[in-house]
């Protein structure tokens, strides 16, 4: 059984009625502790008084005592040991108040609670708390270090932030070490801060750190003390630490902190209106905070007002201050310290369009090189001003340091730097765009010499596709950038490169942004073929992105009037197709057929690569809509034609694309035998074609094909029924696919109901 604590007394009487306790005499404790008898019996008359650490430990563990029995021990030596002219704490650097409406963190304050760490940082971006998470912490921690706490505030966000010399003064001076005795030399001052500190249970709490050379001469040494640091840079030099790293506030964690500045009574008479402001604060504890504080002080005042003052984003910074508390002047203190470069990149980073931004983007709004960029870019996230995204090279912003950062181009930027660098990066993203969309372009070769960067331009389809999905916002923003100034030409040849890649991401709804604009640039350029192509790509993007058949057919028809002007029969066969598509929605039925049929006579006339994949598309809708009219059996005889036009192969087509459009027909096959309810013939073909989509990753394919398979299943009771229909609902979903109504009744069908 190991002893508890010892009973009161100094560290002689302590050792000896640990001892006798034991049953041990001075010969066997002496040698299982590993000290002389003559040194045992001095600490035990007391000539010895304090100890050293280590000897106490070796002491504890030979009297099998427990951590609370060696703690004791420990405190009562630690009294009787010398102090190089310290005393106690003097309460020069006492802890600031507690706040009393401190919310959330509660996971981080656990754990940090529960380990107690000798060093801890607390990190992150300017508003998020950090010295009130450190504040309240220590607070909580301080019954633990008997020997006092010291708070420092080491101004890192200051012009001259505070030197290590002066700061270890203050805590030499502290601990009651007279100004005579303090050395003058800072590895001097750090020594003898260590020596003292090292003996105490003392709480330190450095507040505010510039960055690792600044603390690491002020960390304790090696003993029972904690030190808390809180930074806005993320401190990477320092060793062996633990870390918090803050975070957003949720948004209930948001709206709970307001309610517990105004009060519950405010924020339940305003509910919805409270969840808008902790939005437009983007839940960042700063801004939330200045708000309760501003509506606290207008208790008549409500909150509608102050989130329609907010929403306006060029107002919103104006209206996040109370008093002194300014969001504006936080971020401004990180930014001054900023070498010239990367106030560059915060700055133009803000001109990025969509919610994050890569390198290259960087680097072309800038005007910096790109390896200066991701320096930049990694010294903006230390720093707290960006975030790094966990897995990509992209950065983003939070929502209020993005229109910091804007305002910031506006006021520091002259105008014509800021046309100049939208325009180079404009015309950057879209040749990098066009080039990238080229390997999906089934009439065209691509090679490097396309991209405006050879040497970093996507390799193959697979890289390609990941470009353009990464930077989406940036190439369409560029594309109505090319508008906007007259380049029509290049917003065309754009639109063109990107027809087949469209295929593949389908439930972008920005497709009728794309072909919309390129459509008007051919009428502007006067082209009526090139404006009968490109909106018949507007009609495909109506019924099939945004599911608008009433604009499909509109545009369709305006596409056959400029195919029949120019004489062009491909495009006014497939605006014939489009068209149908769009009727078919509208529950026309039997004109759609009509158009389908014409269509279909129209393109079979045609001896071209082309004509014949046209050809196909039509067969196929008509095939459809003539299942869907009860003609199944027709159905069924249109599509197996198409099997068989995808097996003899299409000249100048490439194998894989044609294995594609035989997917489609295996999908429409077993779509029609299941249709004639022969079920157990449906399930190979689907599966077939849901193979294929799923392997060429195109969602917009496979999660309808799925669905059609989950059904089949459902109706031969297949025990992956349920699973399929599943994925291909929560799927279209996120597509936002009007066939997510018949995956969900699907579901409910398979479950009886």
């Amino acid at each position: 059984m190991r002893v508890g604590t010892p009973s009161a007394g100094d560290f002689g009487q302590r050792l000896r009625g640990l001892r006798a306790q034991a049953g041990l005499s001075q010969e066997a404790l002496a040698h299982a502790a590993g000290v002389s008898v003559r040194a045992l019996a001095d600490m035990e008359r007391g000539r010895t008084r304090g100890p050293q650490r280590l000897t106490v430990r070796a002491l504890a563990e030979a009297l099998n005592l427990d951590d609370a029995g060696e703690a004791s021990l420990e405190e009562a030596a630690a009294a009787g040991r010398p102090r190089p002219r310290a005393t106690a704490p003097t309460g020069t650097l006492s802890l600031p108040r507690d706040i009393q409406d401190f919310t959330a963190r509660g996971p981080a304050l656990t754990q940090l609670l529960d380990a107690r760490p000798s060093v801890t940082v607390v990190s992150g971006q300017p508003g998020l708390g950090k010295t009130a998470f450190a504040v309240h912490a220590a607070h909580l921690l301080a019954p633990h270090f008997a020997d006092g706490q010291l708070a420092l505030d080491l101004h890192g966000m200051d012009p001259e932030p505070t030197t290590p010399r002066d700061a270890l003064a203050r805590l030499l001076g502290a601990v009651g070490v007279a100004d005579a005795a303090i050395p003058a030399a800072t590895e001097d001052r750090a020594g003898l801060w260590r020596s003292i500190s090292g003996e105490r249970r003392l709480l330190l709490l450095l507040d505010n750190a510039a960055d690792d050379a600044q603390v690491v001469p002020l960390l304790p040494g090696t003993g029972p003390s904690m030190t808390i640091v809180t930074s806005r840079h993320s401190l990477a030099g320092l060793e062996a630490v633990h870390r918090t790293d803050l975070a957003l506030l949720r948004r209930e964690e948001a709206v709970e902190l307001l309610t517990r500045i105004i009060g519950p009574d405010r924020v339940r008479a305003e509910a919805q209106a409270a969840r808008d402001l902790a939005d437009l604060c983007g839940c960042l504890p700063l801004a939330v905070r200045i708000a309760g504080q501003r509506l606290l002080s207008r208790p008549g005042e409500r909150l509608a007002k102050l989130v329609a003052r907010l929403a306006a984003e060029g107002r919103r910074l104006d209206g996040l201050q109370a008093g002194s508390l300014r969001v504006r002047a936080a971020f401004a203190l990180s930014y001054r310290q900023l070498p010239s470069d990367s106030r560059t990149l915060l700055r133009r980073a803000a001109l990025a369009a969509g919610g994050d931004f890569s390198p290259e983007t960087g680097a072309l709004l800038a005007g910096l090189p790109y390896d200066d960029v991701v320096d930049r870019a990694e010294e903006l996230t230390d720093a707290g001003l960006l975030q790094s995204d966990p897995v990509a090279e992209r950065y983003r912003f939070h929502d209020l340091l993005r229109l910091y950062a804007a305002e910031l181009t506006e006021a520091e930027d002259e105008p014509g730097v800021r046309a100049e660098a939208l325009d180079r990066t404009a015309d950057w993203m879209l040749r990098r765009a066009t080039a990238a969309a080229l390997h999906f372009d089934v009439d065209h070769e691509p090679t490097s010499r396309d991209d405006p960067d050879p040497d970093g331009a996507p390799n193959g389809r697979e890289e390609a596709r990941a470009w353009l999905e990464a930077e989406r916002a940036q190439w369409l923003a560029a594309l109505h950038r090319a508008h906007a100034a007259g380049r029509y030409r290049q917003v065309l040849d754009t639109a063109r490169a990107m027809h087949w890649f469209s295929d593949v991401n389908q439930h972008w709804e920005q497709w009728v942004d794309v072909f919309r604009l390129s459509a008007d640039s051919a009428r502007l350029l006067g082209s009526r073929q090139e404006e009968a192509v490109h909106l018949n790509y507007l009609a495909w993007a109506y019924n099939l992105c945004v599911h608008d058949p009433r604009a499909a057919l509109t545009t369709a028809d305006a596409a056959r009037t400029a195919a029949r002007e120019c004489g062009d029969g491909l495009q006014e066969g497939w605006s014939l197709g489009y068209a149908a598509g769009a009727l078919q929605r509208l529950g026309r039925g039997g004109e759609a057929e009509e158009r389908l049929r014409e269509a279909t006579r129209r393109l079979a006339a045609l001896d071209s690569p082309q004509a014949r994949l046209a050809e196909l598309t039509v067969l196929n809708t008509l095939g459809t809509l003539l299942r869907q009219t009860g003609r199944a059996a027709e159905a069924l005889g249109i599509h197996r034609r198409c099997e068989r036009i995808c097996l003899a192969g299409v000249p100048g087509r490439t194998a894989d694309l044609m294995a594609m459009y035989h997917a489609v027909a295996r999908q429409h096959i077993g779509n029609d035998l299941a249709a004639l309810g022969r079920w157990s013939e449906a399930e190979a073909p689907l599966r077939q074609a849901l193979a294929l989509f799923d392997t060429a990753q195109m969602p917009s394919w496979s999660e309808p094909a799925r669905l059609d398979l989950g059904r089949v299943l459902g109706a031969t009771g297949h025990p992956e029924a349920r699973e399929a229909l599943l994925t291909a609902h929560d799927a279209l979903a996120a597509m936002r696919s009007p066939r997510q109504a018949e995956a969900a009744e699907a579901l409910a069908a398979l479950d009886g109901g």
